[in-house]
């Protein structure tokens, strides 16, 4: 069976990746969900990035199943703030998309005309769609599309299975940052730059985007704060994970914080928008607001348990609608 995925890990159609590195977590993520469903599946990977052209439209529209992999696509305008790169027209002749763990970009209001008449072109209204946070979903029904479940973002799935008694409860000797290109507030992240290098033997650094290695460049050179600056790739972050280093993260980096949770490492997550602090609400991901420097410092210094709870029923649900697919092919 033919599968089509939009893909938010790709840059363009080319093959290249993202650039920031946070939509290879998610590609890696929905790749596996979507594997573990169709074995024998014939993946049509199109990016998110970059508008498709007639043929990967027509390629797409030829498979039984289109989905929509994860990130932060949708929003209340559309018309104007195209996350997910594909025309009005293009959402027509789709016409049944399904939802894999995808979140509102930022808090806004109602979504406007455009945004409400394309989401229910291209959005299916017959399967479920897959959501990464209660908000996500309410933004949705307020577009007028109802059949959406809350299952968290697939980055978080396998905390189904995981003891969280192996993640340690008490402060490493060293702590890996990640810090937003996007998202800059020198004088709050340079304060959480000088506490956490008072309070760690090392600090390690992963630029998970596009700009922040120059970002946090500066800021460490503006304090004379030594770092270890990994390299922009996801293979060397990968290397860090499983490389013994004993670790903490901090950092406002949603995904990078996930991984580090899933690789057994404490972790604290510092909210910058409406992700990780809605992800928190349902799931109760360790995080904390990006000013809260009292709470982030108790974070270090005191012993804390990681307690995620995952809607393992709604997960299971959006699963299940498509062993009809599966049995026919």
């Amino acid at each position: 069976m033919k599968i089509c995925l939009f893909d938010p890990g790709l840059e363009n159609n080319q093959g290249v990746p993202s650039a920031n590195l946070g939509d290879l977590i998610i590609q890696e993520a929905v790749s596996r969900e979507l594997h573990s469903l169709f074995p024998n599946g014939e993946f049509i990977n199109i990016a998110t990035h970059e508008f498709p052209t007639v043929a990967h439209i027509l390629a797409a529209t030829s498979c039984p199943l289109i989905f929509v992999g994860g990130t932060n696509l949708l929003g209340s305008r559309m018309d104007y703030y195209k996350q997910w790169k594909v025309s009005l027209l293009q959402k027509i002749i789709l016409r049944k998309a399904i939802l894999l763990g995808v979140g509102w970009e930022r808090y806004q209001v109602r979504p406007n005309l455009y945004t409400r008449t394309s989401l229910r072109a291209v959005l299916s209204n017959q399967l479920i769609h897959s959501v990464r946070d209660k908000y996500t979903k309410e933004k949705l029904e307020s577009a007028g599309i109802n059949n959406v479940i809350n299952t968290a973002c697939p980055t978080m799935w396998p905390f189904i299975d995981m003891d969280f008694q192996n993640i340690p409860t008490k402060k490493a000797e060293n702590v890996l940052l990640m810090l937003t290109d996007y998202s800059q507030c020198p004088e709050l992240d340079q304060k959480l730059l000088e506490l956490i290098a008072a309070k760690y033997e090392k600090v390690f650094v992963w630029p998970q985007g596009r700009g922040d290695k120059e970002y946090i460049s500066n800021l460490v050179s503006s304090l004379a704060i030594p770092v270890v600056m990994l390299e922009h790739s996801y293979s060397s972050f990968k290397d860090f994970l499983n490389s013994g280093v004993s670790f903490d993260y901090i950092g406002t980096r949603l995904h990078g914080g996930i991984k580090c949770l899933l690789a057994k490492k404490r972790a604290l997550i510092i909210e910058i928008d409406s992700r990780a602090k809605e992800i928190a609400k349902d799931t109760n991901l360790p995080t904390c607001d990006r000013e809260d420097f009292p709470r982030i410092t108790q974070w270090i210094e005191t012993a804390s348990k990681v307690e995620i709870k995952m809607p393992k029923d709604a997960i299971d649900k959006w699963k299940s609608q498509f062993s009809k697919f599966t049995k026919n092919y």
